[in-house]
């Protein structure tokens, strides 16, 4: 990727007055791997797309609907009535931070998910995207009146309490995903530097299995921010 676009993206930071660390190779190899799950993930979609058939459902088409199932039914228990707006984003999370966190299964690459740096560009859309939904729910006023509680003279303090919170919010879904992929990457690289055959095989199961968790825990908790931001009250 380095030797495709590397030089044309250096010479771009270059006329931005930014300078890369690593001229010759400004495309870390986490960000590499990142864009190739996209096209990925953007390729696997497509093939969906062309080969949907209701007589005979191709393997990708059996996948896809699995995936859409199992997410679909997990967003209408959080979210609720009209859930089904929101299913495409929290797909996506879910599948884009399962196959990074799958990637470190392979020797010698670690999760993208175990840098802050990468957790961190998962964190950001996602806030931003339940608030923008919040707003688009409620318009500015009713939004911003949540964060005002339901006391109307307790206001002054638990506005900036409510900001606050959901701040933290971005650090919560950055620490907590790439602290478990960090740890389950060293863990499962030092006992394949001390056991080289047999014994790794078990923390490759057990990295696999924490990487379909911090998947399945990142989505559920984008799923309760969303059905906090658009709850009606009643």
């Amino acid at each position: 990727m380095n030797l495709i676009f590397g030089g044309a993206l250096t010479a771009g930071l270059e006329m931005m007055g930014l300078h890369p660390r690593h001229p010759g190779a400004p495309i870390d190899d986490r960000l590499a791997l990142e864009i190739l799950v996209t096209l990925g993930l953007i390729a696997f979609f497509v093939l969906v797309r062309m080969t949907l058939s209701v007589e005979k459902p191709a393997p990708p088409q059996h996948i896809a609907e699995i995936i859409y199932e199992g997410i679909g039914g997990l967003a209408e228990q959080i979210i609720g009535h009209g859930y089904e707006r929101f299913q495409a984003f929290v797909t996506c999370i879910f599948l884009f931070v399962l196959i990074n966190n799958l990637l470190g299964l392979i020797p010698g690459i670690p999760a993208p998910t175990s840098a802050p740096i990468v957790t961190l560009g998962i964190a950001v859309p996602t806030f931003l995207y339940y608030n923008y939904q919040g707003l688009r729910a409620h318009g500015p006023i009713g939004y911003l009146k949540q964060f005002a509680g339901p006391i109307w003279w307790m206001a002054w303090l638990l506005f900036p309490i409510e900001i606050v919170s959901h701040l933290a919010r971005i650090m919560s879904l950055t620490i907590r995903l790439y602290a478990n992929m960090f740890a389950s990457d060293m863990l499962t690289l030092g006992f394949f530097s001390l056991f080289p055959v047999g014994i790794p095989a078990i923390f490759l199961g057990l990295h696999a299995f924490v990487s379909l968790i911090q998947a399945f825990v990142f989505t559920l908790l984008a799923m309760i921010y969303l059905s906090l931001a658009v709850a009606q009250e009643h």
